[in-house]
């Protein structure tokens, strides 16, 4: 009897199919984060870190059609740099939590042209470090494990358990470019409240955070890294108050700070 050679070919592929191996599925991040408990845009400003105002800054939370939801933030010295970053998260099958889809950080000088850009796709498990110029068009790429838990653009969700007491730790990772892209553990520790003024009741919750260098480069570059720090209001439907950070990768450390909250409150003991 004659096989149809269509039926040879089905056959043949077939075979081709059990012999490769199976491809794994990439199941994303593995981080997890709590739901905003508020939306919609958050007025700010950048200041130096004697407390003057050097540009603008901004913050919206925005929940998308398809239900994602996207996270924009800038800050900006006015006739210098400014950078932008935003974020996508998946809420969980449960609804109860979200799980990032992709995070990105661009940062540009004070003619619009590009500085860096950053892109952390958790769907496709890869994470880019572009620079300027010609190199922009060959960036350093590293693949990311499939337990990574990077949260650069994250960290006001990642630390919402510490501010509202229901854990010591958190555990996150960050994607750093400069000296070659690698991702590190961070480390974060919740400082104390202190009252927004004397005599309130409503108190302002630190949290400083790092990144592990191991027991000896971290001592040793301690005194010349700068003080990372993150500021909410526990009590309030959008906590997030201001953050203390480089404005880009080897650039100045700023304070970015919430419209209507004095940057002398976040720096300043009562």
């Amino acid at each position: 009897m004659k096989i149809p050679s269509s039926r040879l070919l089905l056959s043949f592929a077939a075979f081709l199919l059990a012999l490769s191996p199976a491809t794994p599925v990439r199941a994303g991040s593995a981080l997890r984060v709590p739901l905003p408990n508020a939306f919609g845009s958050i007025g700010a400003s950048t200041y130096d870190l004697k407390g003057e105002r050097v540009g603008p800054a901004a913050m919206q939370v925005l929940r998308l059609d398809d239900g994602h939801v996207r996270i924009e933030a800038s800050s900006s010295i006015e006739g210098a740099e400014r950078t932008v970053v935003t974020a996508e998260l998946a809420p969980t099958d449960d609804g109860v939590a979200l799980r990032p889809l992709r995070q990105e950080s661009r940062s540009f000088d004070a003619t619009g042209a590009p500085l860096g850009i950053m892109t952390i796709d958790h769907e496709v498990g890869i994470a880019t470090c572009a620079a300027p110029g010609g190199s922009e068009r060959v960036p350093q790429r590293l693949e990311l494990p499939g337990e990574e838990r990077v949260a650069n653009v994250l960290l006001n969700l990642v630390f919402q358990p510490l501010i509202r007491g229901e854990t010591r730790e958190v555990d996150f990772q960050i994607f750093v470019c400069r000296g070659g892209p690698r991702i590190m553990q961070g480390e974060a520790v919740v400082e104390g409240p202190r009252p927004v003024r004397a005599g309130e009741a409503t108190e302002l919750v630190e949290v400083s955070y790092s990144v592990d260098l191991g027991p000896l480069l971290s001592r040793l570059a301690r005194p010349f890294l700068p003080r990372l720090s993150s500021w909410f209001d526990p009590t309030a439907s959008s906590a997030w108050v201001g953050h203390r950070m480089p404005l880009f990768s080897n650039g100045p450390t700023v304070l970015v700070v919430r419209t209507g909250i004095s940057p002398d409150l976040l720096t300043h003991s009562p």
